[in-house]
């Protein structure tokens, strides 16, 4: 069974996304809307948690929330004015439903749900710790530690438990929490990953992207902040919280670039408007004389715009999208499975034979994908192949909560320009750089000692420590020095 799309296979794929909902007659129902409207966060499984005043419900399913959670039946099962549910993609942890999320225990407090967005980076470290200290765990997701860690926490009163829990965890997190006290919205230090707050009536409600506000018709109010703590208690009184004092914010560079929705709104900036700029930067930077630019669909649409209006090249959509393809199906030869490729995405022969062109896509991680659009655009008879990446090369590996490949993987990382040019047989192969990454996002450039966002995976600068990542590779230079004494 293989992906019928060739452009989805080598992505850098984001977590997970999370929606909640606080004082609203038909929560969990609004919850599912939200999720459908973060499907693209993640698709391995989806859950709800809702709370009826007395008690917890959950439901979890692997798959898509279309088909788990557009059931009278479903929905009706989970009662109650507050509910928050989660849509993943697996970075930790193996796709069984035992990870999926919501996560919920009962603790010495009452019940308490959680819904995580990022990745702790020194989850194993703080996991094997709690084991040895009598913790029994019941998945193998990083968000479980969270849950311990407030279990035993010295501290008197949940939310204090909770904050306690928070700083003893690294890396990155955008957290929805239920208890039978209320609801508490969170972001880790740096805003690594995004949290929105929206209100609809007397409702609140908060959400990875603001797209899932306007799904369910609420009005945007404001992004959480880096640090921040939001607690809605079940009578609607909302309070902030900045427990983690004062810390330079990093969100991810990568929200602007793909992850997000280009309807959203991320810090404050519109997604769609920044990967414009981005494309017109790209072209300010990279430009080449074509006859047509041409978007990789669909992340590459709006850099692709950006670039036209800018070069002053006409904009053509040389790669059709079909919209009426399941994401897998069977493959019974290598031959067939050639020709399925063309199933969801095809050349649009007709404009592009003969010409010149320039294809605009947001990244590139092992240069699969770019191998096969190039392929694809020859064979439809097209002049010259250019290629122009909204993005600076990916030589490094995210452990924030995006699965990336190993780093030894990526091409960047194997090879300069001209061999990653040569890999995917293109006329010529440019990438925006990671000043102008930076001035399309509104700043002069990246600043050496201080950077705005979270780049690490263009420039190895990891903003927070990376514990398991650092004593797995130790292990792993024991193991070798083991290997070649014996």
């Amino acid at each position: 069974m293989i992906t019928t799309n060739p452009f989805d296979d080598d992505k850098l794929r984001e977590e997970c996304g999370i929606f909640g909902v606080s004082g609203a007659e038909t929560a969990s129902a609004m919850v599912a809307l939200g999720l459908h409207a973060l499907q693209h966060r993640g698709q391995e499984a989806a859950g709800i948690t809702s709370w009826d005043g007395h008690d917890f419900h959950t439901h979890r399913a692997m798959g898509h929330v279309a088909g788990n959670f557009d059931r009278d039946e479903v929905i009706r099962a989970l009662p109650g004015d507050t509910a928050c549910g989660h849509v993943r993609y697996s970075t930790t942890g193996e796709t069984s439903l035992r990870n999926v999320q919501p996560l919920y225990a009962e603790l010495n407090s009452g019940g308490f749900a959680i819904a995580h967005n990022g990745n702790i980076s020194n989850a194993m470290k703080v996991r094997r710790e709690l084991i040895r200290r009598g913790s029994i765990f019941q998945s193998t997701s990083d968000t479980e530690v969270i849950i311990h860690l407030v279990a035993t926490s010295n501290y008197r009163t949940l939310l204090d438990k909770f904050i306690d829990a928070l700083k003893q965890i690294e890396g990155a997190y955008s957290l929805i929490v239920m208890t039978p006290e209320g609801m508490i919205a969170c972001r880790d230090p740096l805003g690594i990953r995004p949290l929105v707050m929206g209100k609809l009536g007397d409702s609140i409600i908060f959400a990875s992207e603001t797209v899932a506000l306007d799904v369910v018709g609420a009005d945007y109010v404001r992004s959480i902040e880096p640090g921040e703590l939001v607690i809605v208690t079940n009578d609607g009184e909302l309070r902030s919280l900045r427990p983690f004092g004062e810390v330079h914010p990093r969100p991810c560079i990568f929200e602007h670039v793909y992850f997000s929705r280009p309807d959203s709104i991320i810090d404050n900036s519109s997604v769609y408007s920044v990967r414009k700029a981005i494309g017109a930067q790209l072209a300010i930077e990279n430009p080449v004389d074509a006859d047509y630019v041409i978007p990789v669909p669909d992340s590459g649409v709006p850099a692709a715009i950006g670039y036209a209006q800018q070069s002053g090249i006409p904009f053509e959509l040389g790669i059709i999208r079909s919209h009426y393809i399941g994401r897998t199906f069977i493959q019974p030869g290598d031959k067939v499975r050639h020709l399925g490729v063309k199933l969801k995405h095809n050349a649009n022969r007709a404009l592009i034979q003969g010409k010149r062109i320039v294809l605009i896509d947001d990244s590139i991680v092992r240069g699969t994908t770019s191998l096969k659009i190039v392929q694809m655009m020859r064979e439809a008879g097209a002049a010259e192949v250019h290629m122009r990446i909204a993005s600076p090369p990916t030589k490094h590996s995210c452990f924030y909560g995006v699965d990336t490949p190993e780093r030894t993987k990526l091409l960047a990382h194997k090879l300069d320009i001209g061999g990653m040019q040569d890999f995917i047989h293109a006329d010529s192969l440019a990438f925006i750089s990671i000043d102008g990454l930076y001035k399309a996002l509104g700043e002069a450039k990246r600043a050496d000692i201080r950077p705005q966002y979270c780049d690490a995976c263009f420039t190895g600068d990891y903003p927070t420590k990376l514990t398991d990542q650092d004593e797995a590779v130790v292990e792993n230079q024991f193991e070798l020095l083991a290997e070649r004494v014996s």
